[in-house]
C-alpha cells in the first residue's frame, strides 16, 4: 500500500484544534473520535520553561531598563523569534486515506504510533499542545511547540530559538534547500515512514528521486549519521583540550616572568635606596628616597598579589575544564564504539533485506511476514487448548 507524508507548516491556532469551535471543514458528529495529547496554556508553558532562567538573568542586571518582567510578552512582541510553531502531520488524502473509511482508522493508528515517540526524537521541541482529528476529511495531527536552547552565553541560560534547537538536535544548515528546518522535516518524514512501514504501508515519495528506505537501511542511515556527528564532536573536543593544556602549559612562562621580577627587585636601581648624601638630613632622605620607593614596592607588591591569585584561580579552572573535557571525550568514544559495533551488526541485515526484497518483492514478504504471525497465533491457541 504506497501513502504519501504531508508534513506542513500550521497557523496554530489552538482555539480550533482545541474545537472550542467548528470550521465549516469538521464534522462535529466524528469529533468524540479526536484524541487530544497535550493542551497546556502557550503562557503556562513559557513559565514552567523560562521562570528559572529568567530569574537568573535579572538577577544580574545593575540596569532596571534591561530587565525582562514577562518573556512570553518580549518574544511576543519581538522580531527575532516566534512564540512557539505548529505542524500538520497527515498520510496520504482525502481519497485513500479518509477519516471515514477502514484506511482513517489505520491512519489513526500510525499517528497515534508517531506521536508518542516525538518528544524522545526532539527533546529541544517543548509540546504544548497537540491533537489528533478524527472530524475532518483525513486524519492528520496537530503539534505545537516551543523550540528552545540551554546553556545560552547570550540572554537568558534557557532561551527560544529554533536555529539552536534543531542544532542541539544534530541538524545544521547548508544551502537554502537543505535549511535546518528542511533537514528535521526530512528526519520526520523518515520517523513518521519506518512507522507506517510497520503497518505494511509504504512512502510514495511523489516528485522526488528518493527511494524509499527499507526500516534496516533506515536504522542503517541514521547510526552512519550519529557516528559522523559523534566523530565531529571528538574532534572538536580534541581541539578544546589541545587549547586547555597550552593554556595550562603556558603558566610555566608566568613562573619565569615572577622570577625576572624579583630578580629585578633584588637587583635594578630603580628598586634600590641610593646611600645618603652626607649633607642630607635624615627626614629629608626619608622623604626624598625611602618613601617613594616604598610606595613603589607596594605597587608592585599588590600588582603580584593580585596577578597570583588570578593565575591561581585560573590555572584551578583550567585544569578543572580539561578533566572535565577529557571525561566526556573519553565517554563520547564509548559512545561512537558501540553506534560502530550497532553499525557493523546492521549491515548484514541490510543486505539481506534488499535481496529479499529484489528476490520476491515488497509484496511477497508481506505475505510471508502475515502468514508466519497466523501461524505463531494458531501455535499460541492451540497450547492454550
Amino acid at each position: 500500500m504506497l501513502r504519501t507524508i504531508s508534513i506542513m507548516t500550521g497557523k496554530g491556532s489552538t482555539n480550533h484544534n482545541e474545537r472550542k469551535f467548528h470550521a465549516a471543514n469538521t464534522d462535529p458528529s466524528r469529533s468524540h473520535l479526536n484524541v487530544t495529547y497535550r493542551n497546556e496554556k502557550l503562557q503556562d508553558a513559557y513559565h514552567k520553561l523560562f521562570d528559572e532562567a529568567l530569574q537568573k538573568y535579572n538577577a544580574k542586571q545593575t540596569r532596571k531598563d534591561r530587565m525582562i518582567d514577562d518573556y512570553y510578552e518580549k518574544i511576543r512582541t519581538g522580531k527575532q523569534e516566534k512564540p512557539f510553531y505548529e505542524i500538520i502531520v497527515q498520510i496520504g488524502n482525502k481519497d485513500d486515506m479518509s477519516s471515514n473509511y477502514r484506511n482513517g482508522d489505520g491512519a489513526k493508528i500510525i499517528l497515534d504510533e508517531y506521536f508518542q515517540s516525538f518528544e524522545q526524537r526532539n527533546p529541544n521541541l517543548y509540546v504544548f499542545s497537540a491533537h489528533l482529528h478524527m472530524d475532518e476529511a483525513t486524519p492528520h495531527l496537530h503539534i505545537d511547540f516551543i523550540p528552545f536552547t540551554t546553556g545560552s552565553k547570550r540572554g537568558l541560560e534557557t532561551r527560544v530559538s529554533m536555529k539552536q534547537a534543531l542544532k542541539s538536535q544534530g541538524f545544521s544548515g547548508g544551502s537554502k534547500s537543505n535549511t535546518e528546518w528542511n533537514q528535521w522535516v526530512d528526519s520526520e518524514k523518515e520517523a513518521l515512514a519506518d512507522v507506517m512501514s510497520r503497518y505494511g504501508v509504504t512512502w510514495d515519495q511523489r516528485g522526488t528521486h528518493k527511494k524509499h528506505l527499507s526500516v534496516e537501511d533506515y536504522k542503517l542511515q541514521e547510526r552512519e549519521k550519529e557516528i559522523k556527528s559523534a566523530e565531529t564532536e571528538l574532534k572538536n573536543l580534541q581541539s578544546e583540550i589541545g587549547a586547555a593544556r597550552e593554556r595550562i602549559d603556558a603558566y610555566d612562562d608566568c613562573e619565569t616572568e615572577l622570577r625576572q621580577i624579583t630578580k629585578d627587585l633584588d637587583e635594578d636601581p630603580a628598586y634600590q635606596l641610593p646611600e645618603p648624601q652626607t649633607i642630607m638630613t635624615a627626614k629629608k632622605y626619608k622623604s626624598t628616597f625611602v618613601d617613594p620607593l616604598i610606595v613603589t614596592l607596594k605597587a608592585v607588591i599588590k600588582k603580584l598579589v593580585i596577578r597570583f591569585f588570578k593565575m591561581k584561580s585560573d590555572y584551578e579552572a583550567r585544569i578543572a575544564n580539561a578533566n572535565v573535557l577529557e571525561r566526556k571525550y573519553y565517554k563520547l568514544q564509548n559512545e561512537r564504539d558501540a553506534l560502530q559495533t550497532e553499525l557493523d551488526n546492521l549491515r548484514p541485515f541490510a543486505e539481506e533485506d534488499k535481496l529479499l526484497r529484489r528476490f520476491y518483492g515488497d509484496i511477497s514478504i508481506k505475505q510471508m511476514v502475515e502468514k508466519k504471525l497466523h501461524r505463531n497465533r494458531d501455535k499460541s491457541r492451540g497450547a492454550r487448548g
